[in-house]
């Protein structure tokens, strides 16, 4: 066991050790990240992703409108119209860093509040907050059942969690099954749901919470599922360097009003276009 007062990394890196002496003593310094500053991080390439799908693709292209054999033969005529269908596509892997540092933080979040009734409320409370603008950002309708957004898959993994810490407390090959039978439910829920990003955000919350302290196991799982997104694997380097320092420089809320606001804001631009 670490002594009381040792800071480490998320992955186990000890940060007092941030500074190595490489070949021909050149110094190396690791940098480190703060949760504020992941979620920053997380929000601007989600907000990056957003303007690809909901500007680039549904706006301009409007991609709806064109069957696969239309779009490709589209594509080879006009070559205006496939750069800005590679555009949208580089915009959504940039995306695609987003995924991991939300499940890592949402895992912290858990492990750390106070208060899990007042966090979930939370969370949910924003899901159906977000909704409307969701739909209209992504489905151009007020109301649109074909997708939930993420805030949806957010909440199905805290209920997740939730019952996962109830197992952890319970020795046993059972114990350990029914924790895989937990993940398969949320799993189940959030593809029911259809909750964008369900099944990446689920299996990564659990591998987070599940491996907490394998961290060698944590990464290589993480990174696989992530590789769903393509570019996810590249945010475990800012995990890494996450030194566990909480005080947010903004206030909470305004991460959980920027998701609902950012995709009203696309969605009124597209009208303004």
């Amino acid at each position: 066991m670490p002594k009381a007062g040792t800071k480490y990394h998320a992955f186990g890196m000890i940060q007092n050790m941030s500074t190595t002496l490489g070949r021909r003593g050149i110094v190396w310094k690791t940098p480190t990240v703060t949760a504020d500053g992941l979620k920053m991080f997380a929000c601007l390439v989600m907000f990056i992703q957003s303007i690809g799908i909901v500007v680039v693709e549904k706006g301009i292209i409007h991609l709806s409108q064109y069957t696969q054999q239309e779009l490709s033969q589209a594509l080879a005529e006009d070559s205006h119209l496939m750069f800005l269908a590679g555009l949208g596509s580089v915009l959504q892997l940039i995306g695609g860093l987003a995924l991991p540092i939300f499940a890592f933080l949402l895992v912290e979040g858990f492990r750390h509040t106070s208060s899990y009734r007042k966090y979930l409320f939370s969370v949910a409370g924003f899901a159906l907050l977000s909704e409307i603008p969701y739909d209209i950002a992504m489905g151009q309708k007020l109301v649109d059942w074909s997708s939930q957004n993420a805030l949806v898959s957010m909440s199905i993994c805290l209920v997740m969690l939730y019952i996962l810490r109830l197992l952890r407390n319970k020795k046993g090959i059972l114990s350990r099954m029914a924790e895989i039978v937990v993940v398969a439910c949320a799993v189940f829920w959030a593809a029911l749901l259809r909750a964008e990003y369900g099944l990446c955000l689920v299996l990564l919350a659990a591998v987070f919470y599940l491996f907490y302290t394998r961290n060698v196991l944590k990464t290589i799982l993480g990174i696989i599922i992530s590789l769903l997104y393509v570019t996810g694997p590249l945010a475990f380097y800012g995990i890494w360097c996450y030194n566990e320092v909480r005080k947010d420089r903004l206030p909470k809320y305004a991460y959980y009003f920027f998701y609902p606001l950012h995709l009203l804001g696309l969605a009124l631009l597209v009208e303004l276009l």
